[in-house]
């Protein structure tokens, strides 16, 4: 039997994205085809969305969403909720273009959850669904309408699965907005939507799916702790085998070393020698002296969960060490002033692009010798796993995906050609330049080099087995629900 899921999440490849929420909402519809699930992708109406969806054709009005009319867009699989009150304007996402949060996040994506819970339950003629699977606190209040406020149309409970792909952004809001979501009173209990006196987007998503899935199995253990469950640990934990982590793929057809168009040179793991054209094409690109040491490159937010500001302490210990830097990423005002400064008291060693460019992220990852990942915490990250497909060493912090996708150069691991990148515990300068260390040795040793790229390069971080596990997952849930 075909399960209909509707997967309703804030951002999509290759519509909008912010990051690897992105990625995986793209993904899922095809990663779920081949085992009999079809899932149906419901976005925001931003402007950007709106620009690249001629033909798409209305199929559903809301009067009054939360406050604001609203159309529904249909583009064959993929639902757009069109609401100028609430998405059409400039910025990103969820900031101004100042960098700062849009006053009315609250309403915009309340709005977005009630309209998700609607279609879910059948709203929209002619599409019906057997499960909501929703993604990050932007979607979190959608199994909450399901289960408090469900829509007429809708007989019997939906199951409802909730994604975290990072329990650091919550959407927290004051009490007294909570009389304008909709939801009946007893909504506002702890098993609800209320969160410490206010209103939880994320906590309430937590609390009604019947489900929670994290984007790795390290991930989905350690926000049971204090350390990383950002104050929900205890709900987590009570909720028990119904906390699942499920790695997150890559799209091996976009993210293929031997015909991305974006290289300067194809390459494979049989023909690595090809990789040097790649190398020396990201040092003229960066700036970078041509040399036979390591080049190191970082794709990331400059932000202080991905550890760059300890990254920022090694930098001389780095360009000592004889390695070169390329950098590409944006976030805090600070650390991008500061990596600047960096690249200007080292000239030909350190080059920073600010911002983010999607082919320039595949010539680095093409270019580059190691891919340095110093993250606090990482619900999964992606990251590491296009360093793996193109050969670019990982060297990551031991925690979340990265601790379950890169295996460590120890010696064990090296003797039995095992061994893909390098892990460093706690995320300090010391931990970091020992890291450091341990790559230049690595690196002067070519064989070993060359055997830790091969054996990155052959492991298989594609859909497949994630998508056979979050189709498990359903079927479990809407057999649970008959």
């Amino acid at each position: 039997m075909t399960l209909h899921v509707l997967s309703v999440a804030s951002e999509a490849v290759p519509l909008i994205k912010t990051g690897g929420l992105a990625d995986v909402a793209g993904a899922l519809p095809a990663a779920l085809a081949p085992h009999d699930c079809h899932l149906t992708t419901l976005i925001p109406g931003y402007p950007s969305v709106l620009a690249k969806l001629a033909g798409a054709k209305p199929v559903h009005k809301w009067a009054d969403l939360l406050g604001a009319p609203a159309r529904l867009l249909a583009a064959g699989d993929l639902l757009v909720l069109d609401c100028p009150a609430l998405f059409e304007r400039g910025g990103r996402p969820y900031t101004d273009d100042a960098g700062h949060d849009w006053q009315d996040n609250w309403r915009r994506f309340a709005a977005f959850g009630r309209a998700a819970a609607d279609i879910a339950g059948g709203a929209v003629k002619g599409r019906k669904f057997d499960l909501l699977h929703a993604h990050d606190w932007q979607s979190g209040l959608a199994p909450a309408y399901l289960r408090f406020a469900p829509p007429k149309q809708l007989k019997k409970p939906m199951p409802a699965v909730m994604t975290i792909h990072n329990m650091a952004f919550q959407g927290y809001y004051p009490a007294p907005l909570f009389r304008q979501l909709g939801l009946p009173s007893e909504a506002w209990a702890w098993d609800g939507v209320e969160y410490h006196g206010g209103v939880g987007f994320l906590k309430a998503g937590l609390e009604c799916a019947w489900a929670i899935t994290t984007v790795s199995p390290t991930y989905a253990r350690e926000i049971r702790t204090p350390e990383f469950g950002m104050g929900l640990e205890g709900l987590i934990t009570s909720r028990g085998e119904n906390v699942i982590g499920v790695v997150n793929g890559i799209d091996t057809a976009e993210w293929n070393p031997e015909a991305d168009p974006a290289l300067a040179a194809p390459f494979s793991a049989k023909a690595l020698a090809k990789r040097t054209a790649n190398k020396r094409a990201l040092e003229a690109e960066f700036g970078l002296e041509p040399g036979e040491g390591p080049l190191f490159v970082v794709i990331s937010r400059l932000t202080w969960q991905k550890g760059m500001d300890v990254l920022l302490e090694c930098l001389e210990h780095l360009v000592w060490l004889g390695g070169r830097l390329a950098l590409l990423g944006s976030g805090d005002a600070a650390l991008e002033t500061a990596f600047h400064a960096a690249a200007a008291r080292h000239p030909g060693k350190i080059g920073v692009h600010t911002g983010y460019d999607e082919a320039l992220s595949h010539r680095m990852q093409a270019g580059g010798d190691a891919i340095l990942v110093p993250s606090r915490f990482e619900p999964c990250g992606l990251t590491q796993l296009y360093g793996l497909r193109y050969g670019c060493v990982p060297i990551v912090a031991r925690t979340g995906g990265l601790a379950d996708t890169v295996i460590d150069a120890n010696l064990a691991a090296l003797s039995i050609n095992a061994a893909t990148g390098v892990q460093f515990d706690g995320v300090t300068a010391p931990a970091l330049k020992n890291a450091l260390d341990r790559t230049a040795l690595l690196w002067r040793n070519r064989e070993e080099w060359r055997s830790l790229q091969r054996a990155g390069m052959k492991q298989d971080f594609s859909w497949r087995r994630s998508g056979a596990a979050y189709a498990a997952l359903y079927r479990r849930l809407v057999t649970a629900a008959a």
